[in-house]
């Protein structure tokens, strides 16, 4: 495959990102400035069903991508002659979605003879923050979202060592299964910590730390436990408030979140923290973070709340780290839902 160009600190790259239910574009210029990021929710869609349900997720990124690809062209004011590159979400995700994106990515890199950048979709989350700042190595990403709890370590640019990660339920996933528990709408996360701040925390409820040393997460029980506290309280006749199940369970997530990142962080004398992935949206989570490195010399860095959420801009700021590593996928590039972070 050939390269356009030889510039590889001021790059215009195209990135697309589909890996669930979002429809994302965005160009994105040097890895850092966003020239445009469009995105098309699908929430009024699945939110009937509790969820995303993967089939109809996958017929909405086909009726959008033309013209959310349009719009952020457009919007970013460049034509494809300015591109030097496209970039795709590789994986990991639904395989029906991810197949859109790619496919349009492949089109578009064919028909203009531009290189393509394949993308891992969690290395785009840690590397949204690289649309706030630099990064300053070696760092720590805590990755919260729907799908994945890890903690990765980078001692470079593209260098990820993943030294924890959750054993069953992400901390996303657990968020919207207490949602629905508490009847709260979808998408549950966000109304759990809306509530939360209402509540106090006075609800017992466990915390698995695991082994001494292990940097690993767990809260498939934490999520059973809410859910027997609010069954055996409404055999009995009671009634907890809400919002306090909501600030109760909140607190046990972000407890656990925060100390194994401050040991981890602490261990491996990292210079800088970042916090990523949907759930770093989440307002309590945020402040906790900030709290615990507030006296610490270590920097930590939470991208802007449009940046958390999937979005193209940061497939375009990861895609800018493969840019300069030549790394450029073949025309058999493939979705690949199951994709390791290497």
């Amino acid at each position: 495959m050939t390269i356009k160009t030889d510039n590889k600190d001021n790059e215009i790259i195209l990135a697309i990102e589909t890996s669930c239910d979002e429809t994302a574009a965005a160009v994105i210029q040097g890895g850092n400035q966003v020239l445009s990021n469009v995105i098309a929710s699908q929430i009024q869609s699945h939110k009937r069903f509790g969820g995303v349900v993967p089939e109809i997720a996958s017929r909405h990124h086909t009726e959008s991508i033309t013209g959310i690809l349009e719009e952020a062209m457009t919007k970013a004011d460049v034509s494809f002659s300015d591109l030097d590159a496209v970039a795709v979400t590789e994986g990991p995700g639904l395989v029906g979605a991810l197949l859109v994106g790619v496919n349009a990515a492949k089109a578009i890199a064919f028909s203009h003879q531009l290189p393509l950048l394949p993308v891992h979709h969690i290395a785009g989350h840690i590397q949204a923050a690289r649309l706030e700042r630099e990064w300053n190595y070696p760092a720590l990403a805590l990755v919260v979202s729907g799908g994945h709890t890890e903690l990765v370590i980078l001692q470079a640019d593209g260098e990820y060592e993943v030294i924890g990660q959750t054993r069953d339920d992400a901390a996303g996933e657990a968020y919207d299964k207490v949602a629905r528990t508490l009847g709260l709408p979808y998408p549950g996360g966000p109304q759990v910590d809306k509530l939360a701040a209402e509540g106090t925390p006075d609800v017992k409820l466990p915390i698995a730390w695991l082994e001494p040393d292990s940097y690993d997460f767990s809260f498939s029980g934490l999520k059973s436990a809410v859910i027997n506290t609010l069954h055996n309280a409404e055999q009995r006749g009671e009634v907890i408030p809400p919002e306090n199940v909501a600030a109760s369970f909140q607190q046990s997530v972000i407890e656990v979140l925060t100390e194994k990142t401050k040991r981890a962080a602490e261990q491996y004398q990292v210079k800088q923290v970042v916090l990523a992935g949907g759930v770093a949206a989440n307002q309590g989570l945020r402040q906790a973070m900030e709290n615990m490195f507030a006296s610490s010399s270590v920097e930590l860095t939470i991208p802007p709340f449009p940046f958390c959420t999937d979005n193209a801009a940061m497939i375009g700021a990861a895609a800018h780290v493969q840019w300069k590593k030549n790394i450029t996928a073949d025309w058999d590039l493939n979705g690949v839902p199951d994709l390791t972070l290497y």
